[in-house]
């Protein structure tokens, strides 16, 4: 009976937080404005986008431990107000990183409405502003709590599924990632994606 009980309130709370983690607000995915696509081709897990033209603010750094905090926060940071316009930014999803060779590459996407009137200038000059060229991307989309094992083998079952499709990459893999940390690991949505030539 205990167990039953117990089984119940977990799955009471899982319902719950599934409801408050999909409902607008900071607390859901869907409280942000997200990048936009087309879906092409679905299989399963497995997704062919075209992405239109999209404008971005990306921090490069030199990789090494904390990259990937050290990237987040610069970036946050830009959309706080340290800008040439002290403006604030809303956050949006996902966001994109990429490794090149020795250095890490990690993008917010700007909203709509701030790309088309124009994005301020960072302060910090290891961030940009620019253009994500429109394309055609195979994605593999899976849940739980990124570790680098985790996002190791995720490139690989995309890399097989690509492979099968007789897919051409035209640039490296990269990730994406659309919740914040506090998201519970089951409910988290990760992407690995890659350009492919159409």
């Amino acid at each position: 009976m205990k167990k039953k009980i117990t089984l119940l309130l977990g799955l009471g709370a899982a319902l719950l937080l599934s409801v408050v983690c999909s409902c607008s607000g900071p607390l859901g995915r869907a409280g942000y404005e997200s990048a936009p696509y087309k879906v092409i081709e679905s299989d399963g897990a497995f997704e062919i986008r075209d992405y239109p033209e999209i404008a971005v603010a990306t921090a490069t750094l030199k990789s090494g431990n904390g990259d990937q905090n050290s990237g987040f926060m610069n970036l946050f940071g830009y959309i706080s107000g340290k800008n040439e316009a002290e403006q604030k930014i809303a956050m949006t999803t996902p966001v994109f990183s990429q490794q090149n060779k020795d250095q890490m590459e990690m993008s917010f996407v700007l909203p709509e409405e701030v790309a088309r009137q124009g994005a301020p200038k960072a302060n910090d000059q290891r961030i940009t502003v620019s253009k994500r060229e429109a394309g055609r991307f195979a994605v593999y989309r899976y849940s739980g709590r990124w570790t680098k094992e985790r996002e190791q083998e995720a490139r690989e079952t995309l890399a097989k599924w690509a492979n099968k499709k007789n897919l051409r990459f035209s640039s490296p893999m990269e990730k994406a990632n659309y919740d914040p940390p506090f998201t519970p690991p089951f409910m988290r949505r990760n992407e690995i994606l890659v350009r492919i030539t159409q």
